[in-house]
C-alpha cells in the first residue's frame, strides 16, 4: 500500500526517500504500485468503522494488492518500517505483526541453532 498515515485515521500523500529501489525499474518501486490510482480510505480504517465494514474493506484492499506487480516490495517495505496501519502489500497491520514476531521467533532459533552447532565443534574438538 502506498499511502502513509500520518495519525491512524490520516493518510499521507507519498513514501519517504529511503524506499528500496526495484533491480529491474530505473524509479523507486511504488511507482509502479497500482494503489496508486486508488482512495487512501481504502487502506486505512476510517474512524469507529464497523466490524463487517472493516472486513469487507480489508478484502476489497487486498484484492488491489493481489494484482499489484510490486506487492512483494510494498509488504517488505511495510515489514521493515514496520507499517503500523493500513493494508500493505496484501497484508494488515496485525497479519504484518504476526509475521514479524515469527520472523523474530526463527532468527531466535537460528541463533540457537548456531551457537549449539559451535559449542559442538569446540567440544569435539577440544576431545
Amino acid at each position: 500500500m502506498l499511502h502513509l498515515p500520518q495519525k491512524p485515521l490520516q493518510a499521507a500523500a507519498a513514501l519517504p526517500q529511503h524506499t528500496p529501489r526495484r533491480e529491474d525499474q530505473a524509479g523507486p518501486w511504488h511507482s509502479e504500485a497500482v494503489c496508486r490510482r486508488d482512495e487512501a480510505g481504502l487502506f486505512f480504517a476510517p474512524s469507529k468503522e464497523p466490524t463487517a465494514a472493516r472486513l469487507s474493506r480489508e478484502e476489497a484492499a487486498k484484492r488491489v494488492c493481489a494484482r499489484c506487480p510490486v506487492m512483494v516490495e510494498c509488504r517488505e517495505h511495510a515489514l521493515v518500517q514496520p507499517e503500523p496501519y493500513g493494508v500493505w502489500g496484501g497484508l494488515t497491520a496485525a497479519e504484518r505483526r504476526v509475521v514479524l514476531a515469527r520472523r523474530r521467533r526463527r532468527e531466535v532459533e537460528l541463533r540457537k541453532a548456531a551457537t549449539s552447532a559451535a559449542s559442538s565443534g569446540r567440544i569435539a574438538a577440544a576431545g
